[in-house]
């Protein structure tokens, strides 16, 4: 089994952006949201990663209130 490696991009320019409504934390690296090359999922398919040219562009992290154990107000 060959294994990927990723960098990930733009450390000092990271924002956060929270979907209260869908409970979504989107962790972005970088000026602005780009498109993505890929796109895949952890294995239990609650966190998404977007590459572009072999760096991490942004991690999505779906349902974080429940995984984190906290409530967002």
């Amino acid at each position: 089994m060959s294994v990927k490696e990723y960098r990930l991009r733009d450390l000092d320019k990271v924002w956060f952006e929270y979907d209260k409504q869908n409970d979504i934390l989107y962790i972005n690296f970088g000026d602005s949201t780009e498109e993505a090359d890929e796109e895949f999922l952890s294995e239990n398919g609650d966190v998404a990663f977007r590459i572009k040219e072999g760096r991490v562009i942004s991690i999505m992290i779906i349902g974080l209130s429940t995984k984190a154990g906290i409530t967002v107000l």
